[in-house]
């Protein structure tokens, strides 16, 4: 990836809203030329999506999200891939990831309530031929998300000192 490419990803990673024209200016170079950039960025896949960080608390969402260890045993030919293929088609599963330690994979899901979630991990997830085991984790409350803090200053504990 050129240089310029790599410069106008960092900007887009620290505020996706910013305009072609914001980012030549910040860049010194044309809005043409950052719109060509970004432009084959997506059409590369580098660039996968757009999205908005929101508080749920903020907005009164009662939506419950988990992450779920799996151990899985991988597939001969194909190791981690096929099995991570199967879970992440499923629309419940918002992220997925390949881990290293005690667990194979992270999946990241949402639910309208724990009942729902619990279903997803009883009845699709657990249940899968490669799928050893699960540990469900319910996140309770988030403090920051995609570099965003959730929380006010004030509201942080501060450190005691002696």
């Amino acid at each position: 990836m050129d240089k310029l490419a790599c410069e106008v990803l960092a900007l887009l990673k620290q505020d996706a809203r910013l305009t072609p024209a914001a980012i030549a200016k910040t860049l010194g170079t044309t809005e043409a030329e950052v719109k060509k950039t970004v432009k084959s960025l997506e059409e590369r896949g580098v660039i996968l999506g757009y999205t908005t960080i929101t508080d749920d608390s903020a907005i009164d969402s009662d939506s419950v999200e988990a992450l779920i260890e799996v151990k899985v045993n991988p597939m001969y030919g194909r190791g981690f891939d096929a099995i991570a293929e199967d879970i992440y088609k499923f629309d419940r599963v918002k992220s997925l990831y390949l881990m290293s330690g005690g667990y194979d994979l992270a999946v990241f899901v949402e639910g309208k309530n724990l009942r729902e979630v619990a279903a997803f991990v009883s009845e699709k997830l657990s249940v899968m031929d490669k799928v050893l085991s699960t540990a469900t984790h319910f996140i309770l409350k988030k403090y920051k998300i995609g570099g965003e803090m959730t929380v006010a200053d004030e509201n942080r504990r501060q450190p005691v000192t002696p």
